[in-house]
């Protein structure tokens, strides 16, 4: 039996913690995004740790949905004659205009018929497990020693019952509390009940403020409030993924760590949420683009403080996601060259430079940082790279990649003339002009009818998906409509597509990447097909896991979520796609937003 991804997603800017259905918390790094694990059981239900509340008896599922708006998550349980609930969030509170977002996890624990008897079952196992830690009691909390990072559960319900593993009757609510704050104060369930609703307003505020497409909405909210979790508030960095080495598929080496800044991921969920009106998680990103950019030269991710070396390693002592190994800490795709990243973040800028909502005193201070990025692009167009998918040894001229090369000169030109520079803007159009010209008559092969992998190719490349959202050509062009023909034929498996589907360096690829389907949706829409577009939409959002979540792959045959997980990229897709189904849908039926 396949494992599942039946989590939820709880945090506040700084913590990120993975919630399964049998309330385990079965993922949970401190002191950051991409620090070591303390719960990892999602990696091996033996060794790797976990923090679960269940009845005497063993395990029971319970039924699980975020409280309405927020990522505060509700489990509800019954066992025999009795039922409870557990309530999971990382308190995030509004202070001023910015929520504080402490280092802790709160579990509030209510009964609510009967008088459950339940086992505390908090099982920390610090560095990857690769840490034995003793609990020891230390008046309300338990102190985990040993820890790579000062941990404690803090609680008022009786210590002893907790590090015995003892039954405890819940004859009224008890709140638990994981904290790296070494001075945090005994907890009481009026505190946690305050952090709650604290909590739960400062959710609803941002989601309040979402300008939503009118399809889809409910999608899109969930979707905006995941990628909020990937955002880390101190840094402004934003992370792919909340996990390492969930598989693409089952059986196979592709398990990589996802926990860190990849600059393309980035930019694509500040587009994202700007379309959606969010623009402050933009604002601090870009600032942590200038700080890594002002440190050397640019490489496609990074620590989430901006670490450029993260030695890929594997931890072989844990078994990995149903029993799929090796898990990996690390990325060596820290070191490769990937000539499509300019493009993007010069498609970020420009947007964000642009934007007349946002008020910068210091924009002329920006260009230095655009000059260097259209330079550079233009030097690397030229040059093989390892492309978007970030094969390990096929450098190859990728399409995709020079179309990019493409959009930086281009869209840099749009920011020099608005700031005035218009000797750059002019030859950087004579460049941008010459680089589209490359694109469409080498990168679309008329014998095989679509816009192909690499230059002079023979492969599709759904990533080539993306062309006439960056406004490359028309989508209903006739070399875009031929594109898409030939890819629905090449690379969709059970109605959804792959990224590719010839060899890589591990082989053949057998799961579809989820991205690209909504890629799929968006590019339907734009190039005519807006009822096929809703449809395919509609299938592809009934792959979320129950809780609205998705991770990075599907598998076709099953269904089954796959990669790591939740997947910003993932979400991303979905909200361009919305959007972009969402405005041309109200154009077709003449919809204004007044009074929709």
């Amino acid at each position: 039996m396949n494992p599942h991804l039946d989590y939820g997603a709880i945090g506040n800017g700084r913590v990120l913690a993975l919630v399964g259905p049998d309330s385990g918390i079965d993922w949970l790094c401190l002191p950051r995004f991409d620090s070591p694990s303390v719960f990892a059981r999602i990696l091996d239900d033996e060794k790797g740790g976990t923090f679960l509340i269940r009845p005497e008896s063993g395990p029971i599922r319970g039924q699980y949905s975020y409280l309405r708006n927020t990522n505060v998550l509700r489990g509800g349980f019954e066992h025999g004659d009795t039922s409870w609930e557990v309530i999971d969030f990382a308190p995030r509170v509004m202070t001023g205009h910015q929520p504080d977002a402490p280092l802790e996890l709160v579990r509030l624990v209510r009964p609510l018929k009967g008088t459950p008897r339940l086992v505390v079952e908090f099982d920390p196992r610090p560095d990857y497990a690769r840490t034995t830690p003793r609990l020891v009691e230390l008046g309300s909390s338990l102190l985990v020693e040993g820890s790579h990072v000062p941990l404690r559960l803090v609680t008022d319900a009786p210590i002893p019952f907790i590090a015995g593993r003892t039954a405890l009757s819940l004859s009224r609510p008890y709140v638990f509390v994981v904290t790296a704050n070494p001075a945090r104060e005994a907890s009481h369930v009026a505190e946690a009940n305050f952090l709650l609703e604290e909590t739960v307003a400062t959710w609803r505020i941002y989601a309040r403020s979402l300008a939503l497409p009118g399809f889809a909405d409910e999608a899109v909210i969930r979707s905006a409030l995941c990628l909020a979790l990937h955002a880390h508030s101190d840094t402004g960095s934003i992370i792919a993924a909340a996990t390492t080495s969930i598989p693409e598929a089952l059986g196979t080496p592709r398990t990589w760590d996802y926990r860190y800044c990849w600059l393309r991921d980035a930019a694509f969920v500040v587009e994202a949420l700007r379309r959606v009106s969010k623009n402050g998680i933009g604002e601090r990103f870009v600032k942590f683009l200038r700080n890594v950019a002002e440190s050397g030269p640019l490489q496609p991710l990074y620590g989430v403080a901006g670490e450029r070396e993260l030695p890929e390693v594997t931890l072989d002592h844990l078994r990995g996601f149903g029993g799929t190994g090796p898990v990996r800490i690390g990325n060596a795709a820290a070191l490769q060259q990937q000539n499509d990243l300019n493009g993007e973040l010069l498609l970020c800028l420009d947007a964000f430079l642009g934007d007349p909502r946002i008020v910068l005193d210091d924009v002329e201070d920006w260009y230095p940082l655009v000059r260097r990025l259209v330079e550079e692009a233009i030097a690397l167009a030229p040059k093989p790279d390892t492309g978007i998918w970030e094969f390990r040894s096929m450098l190859r001229h990728y399409t995709f990649s020079r179309a990019m090369c493409w959009a930086a000169c281009e869209r840099g030109a749009s920011i020099a003339r608005r700031l005035g520079h218009h000797a750059d803007a002019e030859r950087w159009t004579r460049v941008a002009t010459n680089e589209r010209e490359v694109v469409l008559t080498r990168g679309y092969s008329a014998q095989h009818g679509c816009f192909t992998q690499a230059l002079d190719g023979q492969y599709a490349d759904a990533a080539n998906l993306l062309l006439p959202s960056m406004g490359l050509l028309d989508a209903r062009d006739e070399r875009f409509q031929n594109t898409l023909r030939d890819y629905e034929r090449r690379l969709v498996r059970g109605g959804l597509m792959l990224r590719y589907v010839n060899e890589d360096d591990f082989g053949e690829t057998t799961s579809a990447f989820t991205i690209c389907s909504f890629w799929w949706a968006e590019a339907l829409a734009l190039s005519g097909r807006l009822e096929d577009a809703v449809a395919l939409f509609n299938r592809l959002s009934a792959y979320a896991n129950p809780l609205g979540l998705f991770s990075e792959d599907v598998e076709p045959a099953s269904g089954t979520l796959l990669g790591n997980f939740p997947q910003a990229y993932t979400h991303v897709g979905l909200i361009h796609a919305a959007v972009t189904i969402g405005e041309l849908l109200a154009a077709r039926d003449g919809r204004v937003r007044a009074w929709a």
